[in-house]
């Protein structure tokens, strides 16, 4: 399907100021910084939403930490393959679907059609790739008809189960023990104690159909997909085995991410899946991780509505450093919309002044801190640093003023 229209991002190198260092990020695997995409070519799949709701802060905080990992890869040379895709049939679109009285493939369309408006909003780059579920359905069958020919999977009342043990690496990306597992599989949907199954850990691919439910023809039967395996498909389908990121926020690390893997390990007979698991905090409201389910949501496309700066927006977001978990709070958009005025005050007034305070160092504080580990905090203490200076009298030339407002747009993405 169609993502969204990118917004032009400025070259530094192009403005002749260099290339900023390869980023090191967090890998959730190995609990290290690690370097991302050591050569020119750097391959990034971030899981992307479920489409029975509109884009949530949580959402946006996440799409906002990866764009910046796009950015930097840019600024370093690289050129980036992103894939984010839509889980655009699952059960929780068919039961809002249902709730509301509303055809689900109507409100997938609808809800996409919002996430995709915000994203462009908060000019976050858009996919290479932004495959659907229903879209890829060959390829998924084909995924799982790999893995059934590989004798791994099994029958339960008609569904097709995959045998947690056919892969002796599952629970190296989570670390969790058995008991861990079963809990978080359970609390995401999961079906541990079902009657039939092997194992607790053993997971649907393929779900039979049932009455008044959307299904499928394949030659595993009439049904549909489950969860795990649709984003196994998509990934190596747009980017092949070993890409170098794989991307979400950190509620997905157990059972999604894991799983995820070890489909792709036993079909594909190869591993890594990822070279990297990166991951983002969880946004909150009053003490409670912002979700759907819950229903204690801020929109984007509400927030927008009522005619809040979608750059103030996206700095309130990168005032958190992307794997932190925080909550929002009534003063985090005032705050933010201080700092951009700030910031836009300092560089109209560095624009029309004569005096010679540099920017160079602004720039390479920016660069510095992203590439340790996305440091958006301390990127932007560098720029309100440099807003300072100009504001209380040292200004700088027109010259360092376009040097700091391209840095700003092309590394922190906001538009100044």
């Amino acid at each position: 399907m169609l993502a969204w229209a990118s917004p032009t991002v400025p070259s530094l190198a192009a403005e002749g100021l260099g290339n900023a260092p390869a980023p090191m990020v967090h890998d959730t695997a190995t609990a290290n910084l690690v370097l991302l995409a050591p050569q020119p070519r750097a391959r990034m799949y971030v899981c992307g939403i479920t489409p029975y709701d509109a884009t949530h802060l949580g959402h946006a905080a996440t799409y906002v930490a990866f764009d910046l990992l796009q950015r930097a890869w840019r600024d370093s040379g690289r050129d980036v393959t992103y894939t984010q895709n839509v889980t655009d049939i699952d059960d929780p679109l068919l039961e809002r679907a249902a709730k509301d009285d509303i055809g689900w493939r109507q409100l997938a369309d609808e809800e996409i059609a919002v996430f995709r408006s915000d994203m462009a909003s908060l000019r976050v780059l858009a996919p290479d790739h932004f495959p659907g579920v229903v879209e890829s359905m060959d390829l998924v069958v084909d995924v799982i008809a790999r893995l059934h020919a590989l004798g791994v999977t099994y029958r339960v009342d008609g569904d097709l189960y995959f045998s947690v043990r056919s892969d002796p690496g599952f629970g190296d990306l989570s670390g969790l023990d058995v008991d861990q597992m079963h809990a978080a599989f359970a609390d995401s949907g999961g079906d541990p104690d079902r009657p039939g199954k092997r194992d607790p850990l053993d997971w649907l691919l393929w779900r039979t159909e049932r009455p008044g439910e959307p299904a499928w023809d394949s030659a595993l039967g009439r049904g549909r997909p489950g969860w795990h395996v649709e984003c196994s498909a998509m990934a190596v389908e747009h980017l092949g085995l070993g890409f170098d990121v794989q991307g979400g926020g950190r509620d997905l690390v157990f059972p999604h991410h894991e799983m995820t893997a070890a489909e792709a390990h036993v079909a594909f007979g190869s591993r890594p899946f990822a070279q990297a698991y990166v991951h983002a905090g969880l946004v909150g409201l009053g003490g409670e991780k912002m979700s759907k389910s819950r229903g204690n949501l801020v929109l984007i496309s509400r927030l927008l509505e009522d005619r809040v700066d979608p750059m103030a927006l996206r700095l309130a977001l990168l005032a958190h450093h992307y794997r932190d978990d925080w909550d929002w709070t009534e003063s985090a958009l005032p705050e933010a919309e201080r700092r951009l005025d700030h910031w836009r005050s300092a560089l109209h007034r560095a624009g029309s002044s004569r005096s010679q305070l540099a920017a160079g160092p602004v720039l390479e504080e920016v660069r510095a801190a992203l590439a340790a580990d996305l440091d958006a905090p301390l990127a932007l203490a560098a720029v309100d640093r440099w807003a300072d200076e100009v504001l209380t009298g040292a200004g700088t030339n027109a010259a360092g003023a376009r040097t700091v407002a391209v840095a700003v747009d092309a590394l922190l993405g906001v538009e100044l």
